[in-house]
């Protein structure tokens, strides 16, 4: 699953100029249409052996700065008007309860130049300032050095509106898998404080996080798609038993039809509506076909649990 692929034009320079950089369209029946590229992100090469399983991404004060100007509301509100994935299935619902502050989409610029995001989820940590979303909503699979820029993360976004502010990345840590052999979706971003000097789950709380957890039980997947009417603006929810799937790869899966957008969005067990809180169990990986009716994601094991071990202490 992608990240959904919103602008295939802009008209800022500093898309234009990305756009001459960009190494390649990523296809197929993935939630992100269009794949990341190379920026100027610092792969931070201490801890970067070979028997790391952790790859981290860094970006500077300057980027970080870039990407807050870039991202305004109304920008953040025009991107989802260009890209329409068709109607929203009968499995994803809009979202009922008392809305998860936690949750929230994630902006960035891919390797067209285009703008466009995914679906990301504050969780409890010793930092205070983790997100956990989708590997592929950092980098490209397969492909070192290619990554995604201009990141930031909207809490609680909901209809152009964002009512706690907008949270520049700091440095993305994935599975080494990923960058090598588009395995083990999974990434845990550290962002900045925000404009008032406050910590991320200061103001809008933290999901708890699980590993090494059975698979089963009831579980709301959470996320952004770029299917009408909401086409971003508005969070989704599927709900199902989750199930391990006969693979080598250590996924599984629950009934949903959530797209692009969606990926990177929480997948929540013991999920209270009156809170707006659970346990993050996966994330959003990626689909069983462009009609979708099975969503995969990620058994958070040992590498889940260091990828996540080297945000938190970042």
């Amino acid at each position: 699953m992608s990240e959904t692929s919103a602008m295939s034009e802009t008209s800022t320079p500093v898309i234009r100029h990305l756009r001459d950089r960009a190494m390649g369209i990523a296809v197929a029946a993935a939630l992100v249409l269009a794949a990341p590229l190379p920026s100027s992100a610092e792969v931070v090469q201490a801890h970067a052996t070979s028997a790391d399983p952790v790859s981290v991404l860094k970006y500077t004060a300057k980027e970080r700065k870039e990407a807050l100007a870039h991202w305004t509301t109304a920008r953040m509100k025009t991107v989802g008007k260009s890209v329409d994935l068709g109607p929203t299935g009968p499995k994803a619902k809009p979202y009922k309860g008392t809305p998860p502050k936690t949750v929230g989409r994630l902006f960035f610029v891919n390797a067209s130049g285009a703008e466009t995001w995914c679906t990301a989820t504050a969780v409890k940590s010793a930092n205070r300032s983790v997100v956990m979303t989708a590997a592929h909503c950092v980098r490209r699979g397969s492909s070192p050095g290619n990554t995604n820029i201009l990141m930031v993360f909207a809490p609680g976004y909901s209809k152009g509106k964002t009512p706690y502010g907008t949270f520049a990345v700091r440095s993305a840590a994935a599975p080494r898998a990923w960058e090598n052999k588009s395995t083990n979706d999974i990434a845990a971003l550290v962002v900045d404080a925000d404009k008032k000097d406050r910590k991320l789950t200061d103001v809008v709380g933290g999901q708890r996080i699980a590993f090494n957890r059975a698979v089963g039980g009831t579980v709301s997947a959470l996320g952004y798609s770029a299917t009408r009417p909401q086409r971003g603006e508005e969070l989704l929810r599927c709900v199902g038993k989750a199930k391990k799937e006969q693979d080598t790869q250590g996924t599984q899966a629950i009934p949903c039809d959530l797209t692009g957008g969606a990926s990177g969005g929480p997948w929540l067990a013991d999920f209270d509506t009156a809170t707006g809180k659970g346990v993050l169990v996966s994330v959003n990986a990626s689909l069983d076909s462009l009609t979708p009716t099975k969503m995969y994601g990620e058994v958070l094991k040992d590498t889940a649990k260091k990828v996540y071990d080297r945000a938190q202490n970042g």
